[in-house]
């Protein structure tokens, strides 16, 4: 008799954003002609940079010939792709990275939910609240979130509020934990930690054998001094920390697909029997298991993005999208909201009308705005009262939605 792992109808039965989908669908056969405006899922509307599309066919080219034809490349990613990465994201920035130290892969969302992989179900697993729903529901299927409640919170999870009270920053965990997930800047609410305050969490999983792994994939649109780009900033990281990168949100990659997960040599985790065990070792075992690569041609379109021109380019959509950021932002403020993020982050986080649940505010927001947005209580417990705008949209669509929300 074949058996399923248990775990899987233990989740929600939909994802948050198939939930999302469907509810807009019903409203669009419902209407027709109804003029919606998609500001929920984090996806990009700007076409991919000029350098990285010109990258993708000469690519596809070269796989026209026999002569520069690729087939199955290294599982870790091509080396010419690394040592940009190196180069660009980590060296020239004063941070010490090693090229054996970057796995290339199809995407942050992939990497941060398959990473449970190397770790032992016994992990004691700290999440903040809210969080990226990848998190919590690969743990859930991989046996470490324990049993959920009616609320969708799990019995072995520890979650780490983050609101208002706390000015969006999680408190360090009353009880000891092995991993931490920490996304910064923040999905959802677009907020951000400082030097200072990231140090407070490389000082705690020093001196308690835990890993951070450390969601990194908005760091390009960090605009102020004290927010750190990397954990490697902080001194001690390079022992404790694991970073997930993309170029989903930062070259427009959402549908190409690329992104790298740092691995340092020197984060060490225990065996069973207490023996240290190199993450680096594990995780480079399970990725040349589970995963054949990233495409020749899309990593190719990815070093291009750090070639002068693709700089530039990447620099104009992140400028972009920052400015549509800024447009809801403080429409938002100027209309009443309570609203957070939106100043390093693509995200904003707004506070529902007083009485009204999440996801009755985005129900309200579709069926008489015509604006999806993404209910903050698919998000956590902590988020519900909240929806988070994306800032993804074209200008003319993020300045009409705002237009609407002023009536």
């Amino acid at each position: 008799m074949a058996q399923i792992n248990d775990n899987f109808i233990k989740i929600p039965a939909t994802y948050l954003f198939s939930e999302i989908a469907k509810r807009v669908n019903q409203h669009k056969e419902a209407n027709p002609e109804a003029p919606i405006i998609r500001m929920g899922i984090g996806d990009v509307s700007l076409p991919l940079p000029d350098a990285a599309v010109d990258a993708l066919i000469k690519a596809a080219e070269e796989q026209r010939h026999a002569e520069t034809f690729r087939g199955y490349g290294p599982e870790q990613g091509y080396a010419f792709l690394r040592d940009a990465i190196v180069a660009n994201d980590f060296t020239a920035n004063g941070l010490d990275i090693d090229a054996d130290e970057i796995f290339v892969s199809d995407g942050a969302k992939s990497d941060t939910g398959n990473i449970g992989d190397i770790f032992s179900v016994n992990n004691r697993v700290a999440i903040t609240d809210p969080s990226y729903p990848v998190y919590v529901d690969t743990n859930a299927m991989g046996g470490r979130a324990g049993e959920p409640n009616e609320q969708n919170v799990w019995s072995n999870l520890v979650y780490l509020p983050c609101n208002a009270e706390n000015d969006f920053v999680p408190q360090l965990p009353t009880e000891k934990v092995d991993l931490i997930y920490l996304c910064y800047p923040n999905n959802p609410t677009g907020t951000t930690l400082t030097h200072e305050q990231l140090k407070v969490w490389v000082d705690y999983a020093k001196a308690n054998n835990a890993i951070i792994l450390f969601d990194a994939a908005y760091e390009a649109f960090i605009t102020e001094e004290n927010v750190p780009h990397s954990i490697y900033e902080i001194e001690g990281a390079r022992e404790v920390a694991l970073e997930f990168r993309s170029f989903s949100k930062t070259a427009g990659f959402t549908g190409t697909r690329c992104a790298y997960t740092v691995v340092p040599k020197t984060v060490m985790a225990f065996s069973e029997n207490g023996e240290k065990v190199a993450l680096n070792k594990l995780w480079n075992r399970r990725h040349s298991t589970k995963f054949n690569g990233t495409s020749y041609v899309v990593q190719r379109a990815a070093e291009a993005t750090y070639s002068p021109e693709g700089k530039k380019q990447v620099k104009a959509l992140i400028e972009f999208y920052t400015e549509n950021a800024r447009i809801i932002r403080e429409a938002l403020e100027k209309a009443g909201y309570t609203v957070y993020g939106g100043k390093n982050a693509p995200y904003v986080w707004a506070k529902a009308p007083e009485g009204m649940s999440s996801w009755e505010y985005f129900d309200y927001l579709l069926k008489e705005k015509n604006i999806v947005t993404t209910p903050g209580a698919g998000f956590g417990l902590s988020g519900e009262g909240f929806v988070r705008f994306s800032a993804f949209g074209s200008r003319e669509a993020t300045i009409e939605a705002m237009k609407r929300l002023e009536k």
